[in-house]
This record gives structure tokens, C-alpha cells and sequence, in this order.
């Protein structure tokens, strides 16, 4: 049990602590500036606004502490419903935090990054950086199929299409309208999508902690106290007893 205790310390540590629940929160601690309700925060302060967003972020890690102390997670990223549960966890921990999903982080960023960008162009050049920048694949070629048809509306408009350009732009969203319907994608399977983004984010997590666990174990090993004792499987192991 001690061997499994201390093999624990680290990979418990990212749960609570690290990428899986208050990772994007730190950077945008205040609930009102993260998700655009009620405007502008008041001017605070410097020692004032510190304290409320410590006290803010307190309470979000306090919330999260409270689910993840209830909830059991397996850390076995090679079992579909271990990540399920691992991806329903999650879920209920930024409900009962309010913390921000993948998707609503993405877009938060897009909302932030473009919001100033006056041409298309430039704004379907940004979303590029926004997707490679958080390590997202496009397997269906979106991008190139967006930029060919801006070019065919540029070409039409004989200028450059400006965002504000109510005319050029729908034309520009009826391209768009023909290349999600090409590529099968519709509006109302939004959150089907959403889902398979969160299961792949719960499968690269546990994979992660797994690979922290499994290192802590080989560590541990060569210590003089506990070369005689057998390595727990990884799956047996239950973090809501390290917490």
C-alpha cells in the first residue's frame, strides 16, 4: 500500500491540479470575463482584484475537489467506458464549477482572436493558427475547401470580401452551406461532435496520467524499500483514496 500511495502523489496531483480540470481556468479565472455575461468586470484595485481572483479560482478548485472526491476514475485509457466515465467526471465537474468545455474554450478564443479582423481572409487564416496552435487535425481538408471558395467569391466580388460586407458574405456562407453538406456535417450534430472532441480529450488525458503513474512505479522500484514489493496494476489503483 505504501508503494501504491507514493506511486500516486503525482498523478493525483494532475488531476486536481493540472491540465484535466483548472488548466484554461487560471488564464481566465473570472466568470464573467471568461464567458462574456454581464460585461465588463469593474475596475478593481491591483491587491482587490488578486484577491477576488484567488478567491475565485479557489472556489472553482474547491467545487471540482468536492466531485472528483466522490466519482471513481480508472485510469485505463484503453477501456471505452473507463474514458467514458472518465469524460462524464469531467463534465460534471465544469457544470458544478463552472468551468469551460473544449469547445466553448475554442470558441471563446476564436470570439477574442478575431474579433478585430476586418477581412475574411485574414479571420479563416486565424482560425488556421487557432486549430494548430491547440493541436486539432483537419482530417477533412475544411480549410482548403474554405479558402477556394473565398477566393471564388473574392473573384466575383472582384475585391476583397470584408466581414462587414453583408452582400459578399452571403454569398461566402452559401459556399460554406455546399462544403459542410459535401462533407456531411450538420448544424444539428453539433453536439455529437462536441461529445467525440471530450472523449478524445478524456482518452489523451488518462493516457497521460497512466504514463505519469507507470513512471512513478519504475522509480519507486528501484528504491531499496521497495524492491520486493509487486507493481499494482494501474487500473486498480483509486485516486479518491490519495486525495
Amino acid at each position: 500500500m505504501a508503494f501504491a500511495t507514493r506511486l500516486l502523489s503525482r498523478s493525483t496531483r494532475q488531476v486536481y491540479a493540472g491540465q484535466s480540470v483548472l488548466r484554461s481556468e487560471y488564464a481566465i479565472p473570472a466568470r464573467s470575463f471568461a464567458k462574456g455575461v454581464g460585461g465588463s468586470p469593474p475596475s478593481l484595485k491591483g491587491d482587490e482584484m488578486l484577491k477576488g481572483i484567488f478567491l475565485e479560482v479557489k472556489k472553482k478548485f474547491d467545487t471540482a475537489m468536492e466531485v472528483i472526491r466522490k466519482e471513481k476514475i480508472t485510469i485505463a485509457p484503453e477501456d471505452p467506458a473507463a474514458v467514458a466515465q472518465y469524460a462524464k467526471v469531467m463534465k460534471t465537474v465544469r457544470e458544478k464549477a463552472d468551468l469551460l468545455s473544449e469547445s466553448q474554450r475554442i470558441k471563446y478564443t476564436i470570439d477574442t482572436r478575431t474579433q478585430d479582423i476586418p477581412d475574411a481572409r485574414s479571420y479563416l487564416l486565424a482560425l488556421k493558427d487557432i486549430r494548430v496552435k491547440r493541436g486539432l487535425v483537419d482530417t477533412l481538408g475544411a480549410e482548403t475547401m474554405m479558402m477556394d471558395a473565398l477566393d471564388k467569391v473574392e473573384k466575383e466580388l472582384k475585391k476583397p470580401l470584408m466581414r462587414n460586407d453583408k452582400k459578399g458574405i452571403a454569398l461566402l456562407t452559401a459556399e460554406f452551406d455546399k462544403i459542410n453538406q459535401k462533407l456531411g456535417i450538420r448544424k444539428q450534430d453539433l453536439p455529437k461532435y462536441e461529445e467525440e472532441l471530450e472523449l478524445k480529450i478524456a482518452k489523451a488525458q488518462l493516457e497521460e496520467l497512466k504514463k505519469d503513474a507507470l513512471e512513478a512505479m519504475e522509480t519507486q522500484k528501484k528504491r531499496e524499500e521497495f524492491k520486493d514489493e509487486e507493481m499494482p496494476d494501474v487500473k486498480s489503483l483509486d485516486i479518491r483514496n490519495f486525495i
